[in-house]
């Protein structure tokens, strides 16, 4: 339980003070000020913190050498680095964006057994490319003999065989690079009937797609065929005008910033990283929706200091944030009913802060503890 804390239940009501969460069999049994401590009950103190629910991270990758062979990793090397990259930093979920479906679920596997102490995770499995379409990154980082296993149909029918066959392995969702940076400055766009037929599949089976578009024609290409969420926001930001935009939005589509990523791995110069930035503003300012993600495991840096702060250049406020790390993702993954949220009833994934993330933006990065399913992962002294 967590004693005598502040608790923001969800981005919508208001706050609960000196309140204590009570927690058993993984949920949450009561959120009310001056409830009665059980006998024996582990207590976090809350006096002067903050409670949320679980942060989630929208998109993240396991494709850091390190996770390699998970299977006969010891547990507590796995424990140390999901540690590291999520729990430390609050998070309870994550949604993987195209790893080897090899590691991803075997690693879930071990965290969902209790082997490993580490967050929930989604999986797209392998991310599919247009035809001759991997990006050059890949190309220059893997091996060569693991490149004709990443997907690349040349057809509707391939696309809808490469889908079926991901989920049927255990993926949850689909993520496509509409655009793809086949060179550096060059963009491979994924012929549309080849990305309809994707999403159209994975929208039958019940699952969200995802794109990585890069560009104006990449946008195009995921909005025509019905992508749910664009990965990044475009990064060649021409021709992304107010039309596009509101299309996206009218289309509810989510768009997910990953700013940091952008500074650290492509260029810190304001004249690239500014027009970015405006797409951002301007979806948000035509009712967009907004999820966070760090795109972390392709970036190395594991840190979330920058990412809020861009955000908050952005123009983004605490209770928007707040949205974009828990009821936005758990409502667009359909489990908006048992997480996100600190309510009786819920599951008790939640996310304790040494200040008010409502009054700077730097208070989300404060991680006190992070509890997924009643289970402690990280408690700072």
């Amino acid at each position: 339980m967590i004693q005598n804390a502040r608790v923001l239940p969800s981005p919508e009501l208001p706050p609960v003070e000196r309140a204590t969460v009570l927690i058993g069999d993984g949920r949450i049994l009561v959120v009310e000020p001056d409830a009665r401590i059980p006998p024996n009950a582990q207590v976090i103190p809350g006096e002067g913190r903050v409670v949320t629910a679980g942060f989630w991270n929208a998109h993240v990758h396991f494709t850091e050498a390190k996770w390699r062979a998970p299977a006969r990793r010891a547990a507590v090397v796995l424990d140390a680095h999901l540690h590291d990259m999520f729990t430390s930093r609050g998070f309870t979920t994550v949604v993987d964006l195209g790893s080897d479906p090899r590691v991803t679920l075997t690693l879930r596997r071990r965290i969902d057994s209790g082997q490993v102490l580490g967050p929930s995770i989604y999986t797209a499995g392998t991310g599919i490319y247009p035809p001759k379409g991997i990006p050059y990154y890949l190309r220059e980082s893997l091996p060569f003999w693991y490149r004709p296993f990443l997907p690349q149909p040349s057809t509707a029918r391939a696309a809808r065989w490469v889908v079926r066959r991901n989920l049927a392995r255990g993926a949850d969702l689909v993520k496509l690079f509409t655009g793809s940076y086949v060179a550096r400055g060059t963009v491979r766009t994924m012929p549309e009937p080849i990305a309809r037929s994707a999403v159209e599949s994975a929208h039958a089976a019940g699952r969200l797609a995802f794109s990585h578009p890069s560009n104006l024609e990449g946008t195009r290409v995921a909005l025509h065929s019905g992508v749910d969420v664009l990965a990044h926001p475009p990064d060649a930001t021409q021709g992304i005008d107010a039309s596009v935009l509101g299309a996206m939005v009218d289309h509810r589509m989510v768009m997910i910033p990953t700013l940091k990523m952008f500074a650290d791995t492509v260029s810190p110069d304001a004249s690239y990283l500014e027009p970015i930035y405006d797409v951002v503003r301007r979806f948000r300012s035509l009712g967009g929706e907004l999820l966070f993600g760090t795109d972390v495991g392709y970036m190395t840096d594991h840190t979330t200091e920058d990412e809020f702060l861009a955000l908050s250049r952005c123009g983004l406020e605490g209770v928007e944030v707040l949205r974009m790390l828990t009821t936005g993702p758990a409502g667009r993954f359909g489990v908006g009913g048992s997480v996100g949220t600190v309510v009786p009833g819920a599951r008790a994934n939640l996310t304790v802060l040494d200040a008010d993330p409502r009054e700077h933006p730097l208070a989300f990065t404060r991680v006190r503890a992070t509890i997924r399913d009643g289970r402690v992962l990280h408690l700072r002294p």
